[in-house]
C-alpha cells in the first residue's frame, strides 16, 4: 500500500477523489490548501501498490500540472473491526513499475562519491588479493559501487530508456576502470611479480560461470520489485551478491596486467563480461514480467524496440561468450577441468585390484612452458590387503595408465602425476 498527496488547483480536487476511487483506493482524504499565489486542494490516498501508476496517468492526462508526492515506503492501512486486520495485512503486493524505475533513476549519485567508493572498493581488493585474505575481498563487495549500475542497466533495458542505459553503461564501466587501474597501480607500487594463490584461484573459470550472473540478476530484481515488507533478502546482501560477480576479477585484471599474466588477465576481461551480460538477461527479462516497459506514468523516453534489440544483443554476448570459453579449453575452463581430472583419476585407481586411493588432486599450474599446459596431479595409494608392491614400478604403471586416461578423454593438457605408494603399519 503506497500514499499519494496530489496538490491542485481549487475546484478539481474531487475529480482526483474520483480517479483514486476508479483505481481501488484505500483511503481517501481532501483539504484545502493555500500558497502565495492560488488557492489549492491537497488530496491525499492510499493505493493498491499496482494502481499506483495507473493514478498517476490518469492524473496526468487530466492535469498535467498537477502536484505529486510518493513516500518511498509502505503503509499500513487497517479497516476497523480488528478481526478483519490479520486478512488485510496478508495481501502484500509489489512495487508498481513506476516506482522501481523511479528508484533505479534516484540512485545514480554524484560521480565523485560514486568514484571514491570505487577506488576504496581497489584498495580492498588489492589487499585481499595480495595477502590472500577472503575476508577482505568480501569486505570490498559490500563496499563496491557494481550492484546499482547493473541493475539500471536491466532497467533501461526493460523501459527502452537509451538515455539511462548509456548512463548506467558508463558508471559501470568507470567503476571497473578506477578498481582495475587502483589495484595495477598498487601492484607496481608494492614491486608485485608472481600471481598469489588467491589470484590464481579467482583467475580459474569454471564451466558453470554464467550461472552465478544469472541467479544474481534474478535476485537483484526480485529485491527491486518485491515490496519492502515481503522481501526476505536485504538490499545489502543482493548488492554484495552482484559486487561478489565483479570485484575479484576487476581486481584480478589489474594485478595480472602489473605482473605480465596475459592469461589471467583474459580471465577477468573474459569474466567481466560474462557477468554483465548475464545480470542483464534474467534481470531484464523478470524485469518485463512484473510489467516494468517503455511507457506509462510520468514516463515518456522508452522506445519498445530497445528491449527486444537489447535483449538479443545480450543473448548474442552470452553466446559468443561461451563458445569462447569452451572453444578456448582449457584456458577458460580450468576449474571444471581440474574437477573432471580427479574424477578420471579416482576412477583409475579405483579399478585398479592392486592399490586403494587414499587422497588425490590436480590443479593447473602457471608456469610459462611455451605450448602446454600443465596439468600437475599429487596421488597417494596404499596397497590393498595382501598386496606387496614395489613402489617405484607401480608408481610408473599408475602413471601412464592415468596419463592415457585423460589424454584419450580429451583433455587438452600435458598431464604430469606424481603417485606416492605408502605402506600402512604392519
Amino acid at each position: 500500500m503506497r500514499q499519494l498527496t496530489i496538490v491542485v488547483p481549487k475546484g478539481y480536487g474531487k475529480q482526483i477523489l474520483k480517479m483514486a476511487a476508479d483505481c481501488d483506493s484505500y483511503s481517501q482524504v481532501m483539504a484545502s490548501v493555500e500558497n502565495l499565489e492560488q488557492p489549492l486542494e491537497q488530496v491525499t490516498v492510499l493505493l493498491p501498490n499496482r494502481k499506483v501508476g495507473n493514478l498517476l496517468a490518469a492524473v496526468e492526462a487530466q492535469m498535467p500540472h498537477a502536484d505529486v508526492a510518493l513516500p518511498p515506503s509502505a503503509v499500513l492501512a487497517l479497516h476497523l473491526p480488528s478481526e478483519e486486520i490479520p486478512t488485510e495485512m496478508g495481501s502484500v503486493q509489489p512495487r508498481s513499475p513506476l516506482e522501481v524505475f523511479l528508484q533505479g533513476v534516484q540512485s545514480i549519485g554524484s560521480w565523485p562519491s560514486f568514484l571514491t567508493y570505487a577506488a576504496v572498493a581497489g584498495v580492498i581488493v588489492w589487499i585481499g588479493m595480495y595477502t590472500n585474505s577472503v575476508f577482505l575481498l568480501v569486505a570490498a563487495m559490500l563496499i563496491a559501487p557494481f550492484g546499482g549500475p547493473a541493475m539500471n542497466v536491466a532497467i533501461a533495458s526493460a523501459r527502452g530508456d537509451l538515455h539511462l542505459l548509456k548512463n548506467s553503461l558508463a558508471r559501470y564501466f568507470a567503476a571497473l576502470g578506477v578498481v582495475v587501474t587502483v589495484t595495477g597501480i598498487l601492484s607496481m607500487l608494492f614491486q608485485q611479480t608472481i600471481a598469489t594463490s588467491q589470484m590464481i584461484s579467482t583467475s580459474e573459470v569454471s564451466s558453470t560461470a554464467i550461472l552465478l550472473p544469472l541467479a544474481g540478476g534474478v535476485a537483484g530484481a526480485l529485491q527491486l520489485v518485491q515490496s519492502e515488507r515481503s522481501s526476505l533478502v536485504s538490499g545489502t546482501a543482493i548488492g554484495m551478491l552482484v559486487a561478489a560477480a565483479l570485484a575479484p576479477p576487476a581486481g584480478l585484471m589489474g594485478m595480472a596486467i602489473a605482473i605480465g599474466q596475459p592469461q589471467m588477465a583474459v580471465s577477468g576481461i573474459f569474466l567481466l563480461l560474462l557477468q554483465l551480460a548475464g545480470i542483464n538477461l534474467s534481470c531484464s527479462i523478470l524485469f518485463r514480467i512484473y510489467a516494468l516497459k517503455p511507457g506509462g506514468a510520468v514516463y515518456a523516453r522508452g522506445k519498445r524496440s530497445v528491449f527486444p534489440i537489447a535483449l538479443g544483443l545480450t543473448t548474442l554476448a552470452i553466446a559468443l561468450l561461451l563458445s569462447w570459453q569452451f572453444s578456448n579449453a582449457p584456458n577458460l575452463t580450468r576449474e571444471s577441468q581440474s574437477q573432471r581430472a580427479v574424477a578420471v583419476i579416482q576412477k583409475v585407481i579405483d579399478n585398479d585390484p592392486a592399490v586403494s586411493l587414499v587422497e588425490s588432486n590436480a590443479r593447473f599450474t602457471r608456469a610459462n612452458i611455451e605450448d602446454q599446459n600443465t596439468l600437475l596431479s599429487t596421488i597417494y595409494v596404499q596397497p590393498k590387503a595382501g598386496q606387496t608392491l614395489a613402489a617405484e614400478a607401480t608408481s610408473r604403471r599408475l602413471t601412464t595408465q592415468i596419463q592415457n586416461e585423460l589424454l584419450n578423454q580429451g583433455f587438452n593438457v600435458t598431464p604430469l602425476i606424481n603417485i606416492t605408494v605408502l605402506e600402512p603399519p604392519q
